[in-house]
């Protein structure tokens, strides 16, 4: 298990299962995702030595996503830390670029299509108050709604909230395809502060791209029957 989008002392960041798919048939990843129960489970095809290229499959408890940013970041940096390190991610969307050591703090990033990112229902909020009073209770429909608000409008810093129950996420504690969806609305580099502190960095370009960046720390190997 990984936490992905940590801070820089390795505090919070979002749970992920990442799974050698060679282990599980395909018709069982949906099951074992609902029994691990992260947001998301990511499969990975480990790549041959020299390959620079890894296929992905990525799951929540309840359903397949052609695309996440969080899973498809722990994915690249979970590569490089078992020894092979990637230059490209083939998920059902697209092929994902993937960059390692980004900025200062040496981050990993993806880099994805704006439209690849599922479609959420952005609420602009007033201030960090209002946000964090949110009720996740109070939006239940088949949407994901994200949540934000400035904090420095000069330096591109926001605090934000996801909520997807019907994807089986009450509250998403860092998410990278909102991430993707909110550099692309205020068309502009980020520094986003999701959930209870996740820190995610994003580029944006005029041509559609956005790059999604953080750290990752590995929790451990956690077994089931």
């Amino acid at each position: 298990m990984l936490r992905v989008f940590t801070d820089s002392d390795g505090n919070y960041g979002n749970p992920l299962g990442v799974v050698d798919a060679r282990t599980v048939a395909p018709e069982d990843r949906q099951a074992l995702a609902a029994e691990l129960g992260y947001s998301e489970t990511i499969y990975v095809h480990i790549p041959a030595a020299g390959a620079a290229t890894a296929q992905v499959q990525i799951f929540t408890p309840t359903t397949e996503l052609p695309f996440a940013g969080h899973p498809t970041v722990g994915a690249s940096w979970w590569l490089k830390e078992i020894g092979t390190p990637v230059h490209t991610l083939q998920t059902a969307a697209g092929i994902v670029q993937v960059n390692y050591d980004v900025g200062p703090d040496r981050l990993t990033s993806i880099s994805a299509r704006s439209e690849w990112a599922p479609e959420f229902a952005i609420h602009d909020l007033d201030s960090v108050d209002e946000l964090m009073a949110a009720d996740p209770a109070d939006y239940t429909d088949d949407v994901e709604h994200y949540l934000w608000t400035w904090t420095d409008r000069d330096a591109g810093e926001i605090r934000s909230r996801m909520f997807a129950p019907h994807l089986g996420i009450v509250e998403d504690e860092a998410t990278g395809a909102a991430a993707v969806r909110i550099t692309d609305y205020l068309s502009r580099d980020l520094r986003i502060t999701q959930g209870q502190g996740s820190r995610i960095e994003t580029t944006w370009s005029p041509e559609g791209w956005v790059q999604v960046a953080g750290a990752a720390v590995n929790d451990g190997i956690r077994r089931v029957d």
